[in-house]
């Protein structure tokens, strides 16, 4: 096992995915936040953005130090590999689990006794013939915290996740408009959900991430939700530059935006959507229109304007 600053590295068992391949080197980073997520939900007028993406692109922050890796072990070796970030599908969180790096909670995520719920998970393919380590034991004993947390019930059983009700599957993944059953319980999540994360009790022993790229930006912590919806396709590209958050689009996350204006429960916002409802977007301007008629009813109360033709759209101001 090797530890490089906070990067886990260890072996898992030989790879038979890959061609001539042998075994597959797991490695982990730490990005625990410096506060604990939950308080974000507090300021409804403030949006709230995953840990993982209030920073640089973890994807490209890793790549690049597992490409360090991998040519010193083609130096030192002359081995055959590859390197992957969630660019291929392999199961990395078993993979992980297997290279003892920690174990899959029952929140379907790894779960690490030295960095609790927050580790980047990156795999190194290898030709190399290396000893596989022992799978970590399960840790979670009797505890539900992170099942009991989850806003939307989206893990029907312990070590099972229904992803069509998980808040981070609907704000990044989802294209079409929020099902209508999930939108109160978002809240002011605009982006992925770190509720069952930040639950797990093993995060006391968790320490704050030390990789600058991978810090917060001031910007993406608590960003005000006014200022988020006013934003066009060029505002949200320079603000999202180099951030995960930016591969959704500007009109995806607007949806998501005006789904917690509308939980905001401040009137003052209703404004700000209604500013929206003609949108070039549909998504956008559906969302609009439900955060109306959660904040102020009467500015839609004349019913649609002529021009608009979307059928989304026009359930929205029907429903």
């Amino acid at each position: 096992m090797l530890w490089m600053e906070e990067t886990a590295e260890r072996r898992s068992h030989p790879n038979a995915m890959w061609p001539g391949g042998r075994s597959v080197i797991m490695l982990g980073m730490n990005y625990g936040p410096d506060e604990n997520p939950l308080d974000g939900l507090k300021d409804r007028s403030d949006g709230l953005i995953s840990v993982y993406a209030r920073g640089d692109d973890y994807h490209e922050v890793i790549k690049a130090r597992l490409k360090a890796i991998a040519r010193w072990l083609v130096e030192e070796t002359g081995c055959e590999l590859k390197v992957f970030v969630d660019t291929a599908p392999l199961m990395e969180k078993p993979l992980a689990a297997a290279a003892r790096l920690g174990w899959q909670g029952k929140h379907t995520n790894l779960v690490s006794r030295e960095f609790g719920s927050w580790l980047f998970l990156g795999s190194i393919m290898t030709t190399l013939e290396i000893a596989p380590d022992t799978p970590e034991q399960d840790h979670c004993g009797s505890c539900r915290a992170c099942l009991d947390i989850c806003p939307t019930a989206a893990f029907p059983a312990p070590y099972k996740l229904d992803a069509g009700r998980c808040i981070s599957y609907l704000t990044i993944e989802h294209k079409a408009p929020i099902p209508r059953e999930f939108r109160k319980a978002m809240g002011n999540r605009i982006y992925g959900c770190d509720d069952c994360l930040a639950a797990c009790p093993w995060n006391k022993f968790a320490s704050e991430g030390r990789e600058m790229k991978l810090a917060a930006r001031a910007q993406l912590k608590r960003p005000p939700l006014a200022e988020l919806a006013r934003l066009d396709d060029a505002a949200f590209r320079a603000l999202f530059t180099k951030s995960p958050v930016k591969r959704i689009g500007r009109d995806r996350f607007l949806r998501n935006v005006l789904v917690a204006i509308g939980n905001s429960s401040q009137p003052d916002l209703a404004k700000v959507a209604a500013g929206l409802l003609d949108d070039a977007s549909p998504l956008v301007r559906g969302a609009a229109v439900w955060a109306l008629r959660e904040l102020d009813p009467a500015r839609i109360a004349g019913g649609p304007p002529a021009s608009e033709t979307d059928p989304d759209v026009l359930m929205e101001w029907t429903a």
